[in-house]
């Protein structure tokens, strides 16, 4: 018998990105969403509840070093090899799955300047920070700490949006 077949519920945390299944708590998963590493370290945070789904967050600020003096990082363009140049430093993405949600965040950030309405078209929730630290959310993430993000039931990032 599955575990999701039993009351409870389960929630899995797959290299920091999060999914839920089966019956969430009262008010759903409290998830606290941080823009870097050490979220006491950020003015930044937000809690929010997941009550099915996923949430991840991809981000330039972690994995990044040094190349001919610059600073670079591992999320690549791949129209151009280079790493992605965007606004956004952080993008934080609701999906069905970790794997929906982490392909929306990452698409976000190499999509740039396109990334809002891109995701706004999807119905993806997410949430952006830009380099300079001013915080958007699109597709449904709610602005207030404590609220939940709600994912449409078997939605995809692709289902009915062209790429950013």
């Amino acid at each position: 018998m599955a575990a999701t077949a039993r009351r409870g519920g389960v929630l899995v945390s797959l290299g920091g990105d999060l999914a839920v299944d089966g019956e969430p708590p009262i008010d759903g998963w409290p998830i606290l969403v941080a823009d870097e590493p050490d979220p006491g370290a950020s003015a930044r945070t937000q809690s929010v509840r997941l009550l099915g789904g996923a949430v991840a967050t991809s981000s330039i600020t972690c994995r990044q070093w040094r190349r001919a003096g610059r600073v670079v990082h591992h999320i690549v363009d791949p129209r151009t090899g280079l790493p992605a140049d965007g606004p956004w430093r952080t993008v934080s993405a609701a999906g069905a799955t970790c794997a929906d949600a982490n392909a929306a965040a990452t698409a976000a950030i190499v999509a740039g300047h396109q990334a809002e309405e891109w995701l706004a078209r999807a119905r993806v929730p997410a949430r952006l920070v830009s380099r300079d630290g001013e915080v958007r959310h699109v597709g449904g993430w709610p602005d207030a700490d404590g609220c939940p993000v709600t994912v449409r039931p078997h939605s995809h990032v692709y289902d009915g949006a062209s790429r950013p």
